[in-house]
């Protein structure tokens, strides 16, 4: 079916940078919205980032101006881009992708395996 890989996560001292790339594969026909989501432990999952096919973009505001989502429609990926990141933005990071198939009919909501990404004091 249709599946979606993390990767870029890791261990940085905050003010550093990392960036995660989400790629889908499978039989896609087409995908709508793309976006990041993170929970940390002992709280409620989170959206981070939300990005059109179009390009339009949304981010929670602890994150604005930190932050850089984007997408490559050619190759069915999309980015993270975190700079000056905090100790509060520790958590594992989902990607997600509505995502209309070649046999289903219907479009689908997608998650990535999580990618753990920790910011040091």
């Amino acid at each position: 079916q249709v599946q979606l890989v993390e990767s870029g996560g890791g261990l940085v001292q905050a003010g550093g940078s990392l960036r995660l790339s989400c790629a889908a594969s499978g039989s896609i026909s087409s995908i709508n919205v793309m976006g990041w989501f993170r929970q940390a432990p002992g709280k409620q999952r989170e959206l981070v980032a939300l990005i059109s096919r179009g390009g339009s973009t949304n981010y929670r505001d602890s994150v604005k101006g930190r932050f850089t989502i984007s997408r490559d429609n050619a190759n069915n990926t999309e980015y993270l881009q975190m700079n000056s990141l905090k100790p509060e933005d520790t958590a594992v990071y989902y990607c997600f992708a509505n995502i209309w198939t070649l046999t289903l009919g219907k479009s689908n909501d997608y998650w990535g395996q999580g990618t753990q990404v920790t910011v040091s004091s």
